[in-house]
């Protein structure tokens, strides 16, 4: 089975800043939220979990995770998507104006500037992990958690479930929130 989960809260995403891939921790609620969420799923299986390199993934990872013996394996192609110029930027759904708008408005018809990482290098690096690790993995009956972020999660989950570009945010993972994605994928 494959399964997915955003990390824990954090000042920015308080703030409503565009994060990517600065390096923000999880603040206490992220913390709370993550040791929640492993009261909550204490009970659903993992073999192995694979991560952001980013601390607020890697922290919601080990707390999720603590005492299980389950192995969190970091790989580079789960960094959440970068976002160029604009990260740091807070209310970017606020302003038309900036490129990075349409990647939240108009996400099929969105072009990388600043830059930024365009949707085509995002699904890229993503689908890469999914066919060299967890398809593998999957294969020999494993239970895989990954845990990311919201667009790069947003990324698996659409080529997973076969959701276009056009719907990519109709997907949006809460913070903390464990999706099953199912027992294979395309």
């Amino acid at each position: 089975m494959l399964y997915i989960m955003r990390h824990g809260k954090t000042d920015w995403n308080n703030e409503f800043r565009l994060q990517g891939r600065t390096d923000i921790p999880l603040n206490e609620e992220g913390r709370r939220m993550a040791m929640d969420a492993a009261k909550k799923y204490a009970s659903v299986h993992f073999d192995v979990c694979y991560c952001s390199p980013l601390s607020r993934a890697r922290e919601t990872a080990e707390i999720l995770l603590s005492g299980r013996g389950v192995p969190i394996i970091t790989d580079d192609r789960l960094v959440e998507m970068c976002f160029g110029d604009f990260e740091g930027r807070k209310d970017c759904f606020k302003h038309p104006e900036w490129a990075i708008y349409k990647f939240f408005n108009d996400t099929e018809n969105y072009v990388a500037e600043g830059g930024a990482e365009s949707l085509d290098e995002l699904f890229s690096r993503t689908g890469d992990f999914l066919e060299t690790v967890v398809r593998k993995d999957m294969e020999k009956g494993k239970d895989v958690l990954i845990v990311g972020h919201g667009a790069m999660n947003n990324s698996i989950i659409s080529r997973v479930r076969g959701i276009p570009r056009k719907d990519f945010w109709t997907i949006a993972i809460p913070n903390c929130e464990l999706i099953e994605l199912g027992a294979s994928f395309r």
